[in-house]
């Protein structure tokens, strides 16, 4: 196992992009590092530059003006680094599917790892996606 990967078990440094949410994921995200569930216990911290960023967690649907900046960011990262849909807009494309706007889901674009679908999301659902996702990457050796 690499020492990347190794280190993505243990603490996860996580950067945001919101790429064209109503904002209801973005709220249950933070409700992740409130007390009531404090993600950071866990090692999960959100940080504000993707260049020291192990994951990205997308939330939102991918629009014609923002994907060539999603693909930007996602460069930016240190490699390997984990990419999570959050939500189902990210996913989906959920009620903009058929919009003119909004060619393609994210993993369409970016290297998807894990999905964690709802509208939005329960922090309770996302935390169980990153215990399998800290899981699989364990068993990866």
């Amino acid at each position: 196992m690499s020492w990347k990967i190794k280190a993505l078990t243990k603490s996860i440094w996580v950067f945001h992009l919101s790429v064209g949410s109503c904002n209801n994921c973005d709220i249950e995200i933070l409700d992740c590092l409130t007390p009531r569930f404090d993600v950071e216990r866990f090692g999960i911290q959100l940080i504000g530059s993707p260049r020291h960023a192990d994951a990205l967690l997308v939330t939102g649907v991918a629009t014609r003006k923002n994907i060539p900046r999603m693909k930007k960011i996602y460069e930016q990262v240190p490699k390997p680094c984990v990419v999570i849909a959050v939500g189902q807009c990210a996913i989906s494309q959920h009620m903009f599917r058929f919009g003119y706007n909004a060619p393609l889901p994210v993993d369409k674009i970016l290297p998807v790892d894990l999905y964690i679908p709802g509208c939005p999301p329960k922090p309770e659902a996302m935390i169980d996606g990153i215990v399998k996702l800290v899981t699989k990457l364990r068993k990866a050796k």
